[in-house]
């Protein structure tokens, strides 16, 4: 088989296509094979380490994400079945097993169904960027731990950055969930994009007095933010959100501290939850992967320029010019064809 690795930390030409034994199965491991890799911000900032080279050992293949289907089961797996399609998430944290190559191995818990109708294309946009997202918008402590068509009506949200993957996941399923969507973006395409996605109000935030405008659209305040950039908004969202709201940060860039106005946060007893998919708890997890799967059967987490989030596609051979892409801040989510499936 085909696969893309990397032996040391470093830049996109780290990064080097190889030929594979096709790997073993063991017991309650799944082998699939993968048809579309998703590329995410932490593929690339894993790969490219603390900034200085090291090695890696095992060499790995890089990429969480990823769909396709089932290849072969190991003993005691009666989940799956032979051909089966799937979607698979976490597949190179914390294993070399990623999904840029022809076939991955994963534990089977690491590998769900892909519903009917579903494409490959929204499989491998799933796990990183909308387990994200249900994440932070079930952060909140009198709200649901599992999304679902009406857990969130009465309730608003404020989505920052909504032409992103994981806010355009956050935009998809609050809609589903019967929420109000307010998102900020930074451009008039992006707004296009938003809209696409399902919000209902876009405030345009280098045009626009985002508090007095979400104010004004919220004047009780927003129950949950889902926040990708801290350290520019934080005071922004305490002036905006609701008392018991809650923050979600799923983002942190450097400097890493957060300045947060400590006093007004008090007076509305603000919540703030740092959200990072791999190590939410195994409740948590099963929640957002039932929820995720769902909204995807619904129709609800589409992607695609009509959908609002556009589709940057490259070949296995030219995972290299992928990661790049994704570190040099591609707008749409950036996918990887391995195999005609």
């Amino acid at each position: 088989m085909k696969a893309v690795v990397y032996s040391r930390t470093g830049g996109p030409e780290v990064l080097e296509l190889v030929d594979r034994e096709l790997p073993a199965v063991e017991a309650g491991e799944v082998r699939v094979q993968i048809a579309v890799s998703g590329v995410n911000p932490t593929d690339w900032k894993s790969r490219a380490g603390s900034g200085t080279s090291a090695e890696v050992d095992p060499e790995q293949v890089p990429n969480q994400d990823g769909a396709g289907v089932v290849d072969a089961i190991g003993l005691g797996v009666t989940r799956f079945a032979v051909g089966d399609r799937v979607w698979v998430r976490d597949s190179a944290f914390q294993r070399p097993t990623g999904t840029a190559a022809e076939y991955t191995v994963l534990p089977d818990h690491l590998v769900n169904p892909l519903p009917d109708g579903v494409s490959f294309d929204v499989g491998a946009s799933l796990g990183i960027p909308a387990l994200t997202a249900h994440r932070a918008l079930t952060a909140r402590e009198s709200g649901p731990a599992r999304l679902s068509p009406g857990s969130l009506l009465g309730t608003t949200v404020l989505v920052a950055g909504g032409a992103g993957a994981v806010g355009h996941a956050a935009i998809q399923l609050a809609t589903w969930a019967g929420a109000t969507v307010i998102t900020t973006v930074s451009s008039p395409e992006k707004a296009g994009l938003a809209a696409a996605a399902g919000a209902h109000h876009i405030v345009n935030y280098r045009t626009e007095d985002v508090v007095a405008r979400v104010k004004q659209l919220a004047p009780r305040g927003v129950e949950v933010i889902v926040e990708v950039n801290p350290l520019e908004n934080m005071a922004d969202d305490v002036a905006v959100i609701a008392r018991g709201g809650t923050v979600a940060i799923y983002v942190s860039d450097e400097p890493d501290e957060i300045p947060v106005p400590a006093r007004a946060s008090m007076i509305k007893n603000v919540r703030l939850q740092f959200v990072l998919t791999y190590t939410t708890s195994e409740v948590e997890k099963a929640n957002a992967v039932a929820a995720v799967t769902a909204a995807a059967a619904a129709g609800a987490l589409e992607v695609g320029d009509d959908h609002g989030l556009p589709l940057v596609r490259f070949v296995l051979a030219d995972t290299a010019a992928a990661h790049a892409a994704v570190e040099g801040g591609a707008v749409g989510k950036v996918l990887i064809d391995v195999a005609g499936l």
